[in-house]
């Protein structure tokens, strides 16, 4: 199994670079590949913040990309992304939101706006 780093699935999504964007494809098409939270973390803060993608476009890309990858943590990513699109917090702040509702983890936080929403 190959875990994918955060430069590879960008180039896979962006395609700003043609020979990266072909070696990305033909890993993820070919190989067993698997992404972590950590990484698709990464992945949201990149698309956002230096590429300045839309919440919704970040998330409608991330899911449909989830689709052809291995994820020990998909529930969790799908709810995360899914929350992501929909609220103003960081991503980070909707994975502990999925845990919580998806593993029923108790979160510490002093992240009001975070609060709030574990609370609905």
């Amino acid at each position: 199994m190959v875990i994918l780093d955060a430069n590879m699935i960008l180039r896979y999504l962006l395609n700003d670079n043609a020979e990266m964007a072909e070696h990305a494809e033909n890993l993820i098409e070919n190989k067993t590949v698997e992404v972590t939270t950590e990484v698709i973390a990464e992945v949201v803060y990149v698309l956002k913040g230096v590429y300045q993608l839309e919440r919704n476009e970040i998330v409608n890309v991330l899911i449909s990309f989830l689709g052809n990858v291995t994820c020990q943590s998909s529930e969790i990513l799908h709810l995360a992304l899914e929350t992501f699109g929909k609220v103003n917090l960081d991503f980070v702040d909707c994975v502990l939101y999925a845990y919580n509702k998806i593993d029923g983890s108790e979160i510490a936080t002093f992240d009001k706006k975070l609060i709030k929403l574990l609370s609905e």
